[in-house]
């Protein structure tokens, strides 16, 4: 199983980056993807989630309205679209999978990917 995670790096305040997960050796299709942040000495904090069929999405409060997840079945992948991004969004951002994008907003998480850092200057 292996869910690889790419697109993360340094920007300003009100900039945008765009995340990328590739997932494979599981089922992927059938999973809900999803991502999942952790700030340094904070626990890990859903963030946003797409459901199997890719045409429900669910976001934590924080994120609402500037990111937008989608995935690419074609391409057994996962997108996070981040817009107007704030200091607080600086964070490792990993890819995950679970059954349900509810399991994944629940953090009970099948798989995971590796991190990827995101930092945004004030």
């Amino acid at each position: 199983v292996q869910l690889q995670a790419s697109g993360g790096g340094l920007v300003q305040t009100g900039g945008s980056l765009r995340l990328s997960c590739s997932a494979s050796g599981f089922a992927v299709s059938s999973y809900s993807l999803g991502w999942v942040r952790q700030s340094p000495g904070m626990e890990r904090e859903f963030v946003a989630a797409s459901s199997w069929s890719g045409t429900n999405a669910y976001y934590s409060d924080s994120v609402k309205g500037r990111f937008t997840v989608s995935r690419d079945h074609a391409r057994s992948s996962v997108y996070l679209q981040m817009n107007n991004l704030k200091p607080e969004d600086t964070a490792v951002y990993y890819c995950a999978a679970s059954q349900t994008r509810d399991l994944l907003r629940l953090l009970k998480v099948e798989f995971w990917g590796q991190g990827t850092q995101v930092t945004v200057s004030s």
